[in-house]
């Protein structure tokens, strides 16, 4: 499963952890038809999933709502059935939303007897989970305006209700509002606008909370547009993260080509425990209804601390080295995207993955170097295969992993683009032998060179900084050069630039950004390829991720 690192990039001021999503699925018949199907809630218990259908056979006429049900979250969901009235007419019933102790259910309605607009959010209630849902109650005119209100999504508590509104007050043709309350049993209070940085001049829709509360996602509407920049071409998923329920959201990211294309793609929905997202989707391979298909994907925390292909007792060192802590790279539980603290819940989550091989989604480029013969290094982990200039001369027994290439001041490894430094974490490691001072292992071509030893003493070094006039390179002590073999690396976690070698911490330093270039990466040589960057020795196993490792 390859995915795109998501949580690093979600703002909320506080640390948290690294996950991706896997393929998502389609979950076909019964849930999915050849009608319009969207997922807008799974309950508490994970057994019953609330959808909306559009002229789906059975209906009441128009947009319904459905719900299918399993016998254990282990199960196939069944044959959804129509809550039929009082919930559902022929206008148009859609959006529902249960509360997590099951006894209520918030939805939309269109043009019901007794709103305030063509769209308004009801609620409905019963006593217990076996009762039938009573007559459905308008949440009046403090809510519901003679704009557009919908999509209503309750909090795991209870206590907040977050919806998208075309009301005046605005910052473009739809935003998320929320309204609170002191307790379940008081009324609703006036509705505020989200703001910046969740709101924007594009389209603010479909939003959905985590059970956790810590994640936000929406999507745009390309009914009422714009899109946000920076998308897929379609409207797409995103989401925003707060470090606690009292803070403010953080800056939305974009989901990812994993879960995103270029057409619609929304309406996500969470599992309760954090491990799957369920959305709508047009994408082709549909049944081929409007409004496309619900959409199942993994969410999987990266659990391999160190990068190194399995889940093993370095990880957990590392785990039990920042115990108490607020650490990202450790922060896995009980969510994938993490708590704000590593404990008991992390290591959980770490042991449940003992021992397993694990194919991270994080792992962008992998040079083994192994071949035997040919001018072409293959990336094992994409489609960055490099090319020999010069003559290569492989050493199938002569590196630390399997084989290496041996570089003779002359020869160089030509590899397309990876990644712009500027965009986010990442890291890069190899393993060397040899070299002389002022040579690089590894440069981005007109850039900077990613990793290098010292004009002047040989020590490992990178020149991987901000734009500008006060970025500077960073050194380290640590010598490279002295014809030993040596396990190098650079790490940056969007505020830290680090170096280690033999997975020991020699340099590290803050920095705002990096500085960006989008040209292709150049092995065993510098950025400009001068002849004095040229790399003299073995160079083996060259890795990159897009997140932060720890050695």
């Amino acid at each position: 499963m390859v995915g795109v690192v998501v949580a690093t990039a979600l703002g909320g001021g506080s640390a948290n952890a690294d996950f991706i999503f896997g393929a998502p699925v389609n979950l076909g018949p019964p849930v999915s038809s050849p009608y319009a199907d969207g997922i807008t809630c799974i309950t508490a218990d994970g057994l019953e999933m609330y959808i909306s259908c559009l002229n789906r056979p059975g209906g009441l006429g128009g947009w319904d709502i459905w719900v299918s049900r399993r016998e254990t979250v282990n199960d196939d969901w069944g044959e959804p059935e129509n809550l039929d009235s009082p919930i559902n007419t022929g206008e148009g019933d859609s959006d529902a939303n249960v509360s997590s102790d099951g006894l209520e259910m918030y939805f939309t309605a269109y043009k019901r007897p007794g709103g305030h607009g063509d769209s308004d959010i009801w609620v409905t209630r019963r006593v217990t989970r076996n009762d039938p849902w009573a007559q459905p109650e308008n949440l009046g005119s403090g809510i519901n305006t003679s704009g557009y209100e919908h999509y209503p999504r309750i909090s795991t508590d209870g206590l907040e209700l977050y919806f998208s509104s075309s009301r005046s007050g605005g910052y473009g043709s739809e935003d998320i509002w929320v309204t609170t309350r002191v307790a379940k049993t008081d009324p609703w209070g006036n509705p505020v606008n989200l703001g910046p940085p969740v709101n924007s001049s594009a389209s603010e829709d479909f939003p959905s909370l985590s059970s956790d509360g810590l994640l936000l996602f929406f999507s745009e509407n390309r009914d009422s547009g714009p899109l946000q920049p920076g998308g897929y071409g379609g409207p797409d998923l995103w989401a925003a993260r707060r470090a606690s329920v009292s803070d403010s959201w953080g800056t939305p990211v974009n989901l990812g080509a994993m879960v995103n294309t270029a057409y619609l793609d929304c309406g996500a929905t969470l599992s309760p425990d954090g491990q799957a997202l369920y959305f709508t989707s047009e994408r082709p391979g549909g049944l081929g209804g409007p409004y496309g298909d619900i959409y199942q994907a993994p969410i999987i925390p990266i659990v391999d601390f160190n990068g190194d292909g399995e889940v093993a007792i370095e990880d957990l060192a590392l785990l039990i080295d920042n115990w108490g802590q607020s650490e990202p790279l450790c922060d896995i539980g009980p969510m994938p995207w993490g708590d704000g603290i590593v404990d008991i819940q992390d290591l959980e989550v770490l042991m449940s993955h003992w021992g397993q091989e694990v194919q991270d989604g994080t792992f962008l480029a992998h040079w083994k170097l192994d071949e035997t013969e040919g001018v072409i290094a293959f990336d094992s982990a994409g489609s960055h295969e490099g090319t020999v200039i010069g003559l290569p001369a492989w050493q199938p027994a002569g590196g630390v992993v399997d084989g290496a290439l041996e570089f003779d001041g002359m020869t160089f490894v030509l590899a397309g683009y990876v990644l712009n430094p500027s965009d986010g974490p990442f890291s890069v490691f190899a393993w060397v032998k040899g070299g002389a001072p002022g040579q690089a292992i590894i440069a981005q071509q007109t850039g900077a060179d990613w990793l290098s030893s010292d004009p002047a003493t040989g020590a490992l070094m990178t020149g991987l900084k901000s734009g500008g006039r006060l970025g500077k390179a960073l050194h380290s002590d640590e010598i490279i050069t002295d014809g030993n073999w040596h396990r190098v690396g650079f790490t940056w976690d969007g505020s830290n630039r680090r170096l280690y070698v033999d997975d020991v911490l020699v340099a590290e330093a803050t920095q705002d950004g990096l500085a960006a270039c989008y040209a292709g990466l150049a092995i065993g040589c510098g950025k400009n390829m001068t002849p004095s960057s040229l790399f003299t020795g073995l160079i083996d196993d060259v890795r990159i991720y897009n997140r932060e490792v720890k050695p």
